[in-house]
C-alpha cells in the first residue's frame, strides 16, 4: 500500500509538473517554427514563463456565472483532470529497476486488460468538457459541448478498432506482454507489422487530446473558446493539466503498443529509450500544430466515418487473412 501511494504522489506530481513544462516548450517550438521568439522576458530563456502562468492560475478570480447549473460546471474540471491521471495507473512507464535492493515496478496497477483500461478510462473523460458546456448558459459552451460529444466519441471507434489488429497478433491486452513482445530488438516493433494501424492510432490520438487540426472542442476562430468560455483561474487549468496529461499518456500508450516500448535499444538502456521516443512523439504533436490548418467540422466526421474507420476495419481482416494463412 505504501508503495503504491508513492507511485501515486509521483505520477501526480511529476505529470502536473511536465503539464506547465510542456506549455513553455510547445510555445517555443511554435515560435522557431514560425520565426518568433515566444517567451523571453520572464527568467533566462523565458523559463520562468511557467511560475508566472501558475502564479496567475492560482490567484485569478475563479468564478461561476450566474445562470450556470453550478454544481455540474464545478464538477467539470475535476472529471477531466481525474480521468487523465487515473489512465495512467495502468501504464509500465519504465522498466523495472532496483533501490536498496527493492525491486520496483514502475506501474501503479497491473492489470491483465491494461490497453482497454486505459482506452476506457479516458473515453470516460469527454463527460469534463461536455458537461462543463452543458452546464454555462452561453450558446459558444454548449457548441464546444456538443462538439467534445460528436468529435470523441467518433474517434474512439477509429482507436478501438486500429489496435484490434496488433492485439490480434501479440494476443494478449496486457501492455507488459505487448511490451514484451516486441523484446526482439527494432524490427520486432509493431510499427513495421502494422503500420496502417500506427497511423489511424496517431491521427485518433490527435482528436482524443483535442490537438490542432483537431482542436474543434475549443475553436478560438469559430466558438470563442467552445467548453471553457466560462471557466477560470484553476478550473480553467484543470481543463488544461488534464488536456497536456492525455498528450503524456497517448504519447506512452503509441510507444508502448508499437515502438517497442521501454525494451533496450541498441546500447541505449530501455527507461532512455522510451523517453526519447515519448519525447518525439509530443514534437511530432507540436510540429503538427505549427504546420497544419483546423480542418472543418464536417471534414472532421468525414474523415472517421469514410476513410480512418473503413481502413481500421480493412486493416483487421488483412491482419486475419495473413494469420490464418500462417497458421
Amino acid at each position: 500500500m505504501i508503495e503504491t501511494i508513492i507511485k501515486v504522489s509521483v505520477v501526480l506530481t511529476v505529470f502536473s509538473a511536465l503539464a506547465g513544462f510542456t506549455t513553455y516548450i510547445e510555445r517555443k517550438v511554435l515560435a522557431f517554427m514560425q520565426r518568433r521568439l515566444g517567451p523571453t522576458h520572464v527568467g533566462p530563456f523565458g523559463i520562468l514563463q511557467i511560475a508566472a502562468d501558475g502564479i496567475k492560475l492560482f490567484t485569478k478570480e475563479d468564478f461561476v456565472p450566474a445562470n450556470a447549473v453550478r454544481p455540474i460546471f464545478m464538477i467539470a474540471p475535476i472529471i477531466t483532470a481525474a480521468t487523465a491521471f487515473i489512465a495512467m495507473t495502468a501504464i509500465p512507464f519504465f522498466p523495472p529497476f532496483e533501490v536498496f535492493g527493492y525491486t520496483v515496478n514502475p506501474i501503479i496497477a497491473d492489470v491483465n486488460i491494461g490497453v482497454l483500461f486505459v482506452l476506457g478510462v479516458m473515453g470516460t473523460g469527454l463527460y469534463g468538457p461536455l458537461l462543463g458546456g452543458m452546464a454555462q448558459a452561453n450558446k459558444w459552451g454548449l457548441l464546444g459541448g456538443a462538439r467534445t460529444a460528436i468529435q470523441l466519441l467518433s474517434y474512439e471507434v477509429v482507436t478501438g478498432l486500429s489496435i484490434l489488429a496488433p492485439l490480434m497478433l501479440v494476443g494478449s491486452l496486457s501492455l507488459i506482454d505487448i511490451n514484451d513482445y516486441q523484446a526482439g530488438g527494432l524490427f520486432s516493433w509493431l510499427i513495421w507489422t502494422q503500420p496502417l494501424a500506427f497511423l489511424l492510432f496517431l491521427i485518433a490520438g490527435y482528436a482524443e487530446t483535442n490537438r490542432t487540426p483537431f482542436d474543434l472542442l475549443e475553436h478560438e476562430a469559430e466558438i470563442v473558446s467552445g467548453y471553457a468560455t466560462e471557466y477560470s483561474g484553476m478550473r480553467w487549468g484543470m481543463f488544461f493539466i488534464g488536456e497536456y496529461a492525455n498528450l503524456f499518456t497517448v504519447s506512452f500508450l503509441t510507444a508502448l503498443l508499437f515502438l517497442g516500448g521501454y525494451n533496450d535499444l541498441w546500447f541505449i538502456p530501455g527507461w532512455i529509450a522510451i523517453l526519447l521516443k515519448v519525447g518525439f512523439l509530443i514534437f511530432l504533436f507540436l510540429w503538427t500544430r505549427a504546420s497544419w490548418p483546423h480542418v472543418r467540422p464536417d471534414q472532421l466526421m468525414w474523415l472517421c466515418w469514410k476513410i480512418l474507420m473503413p481502413l481500421a476495419i480493412l486493416n483487421i481482416l488483412i491482419t486475419g487473412f495473413v494469420m490464418m494463412m500462417w497458421v
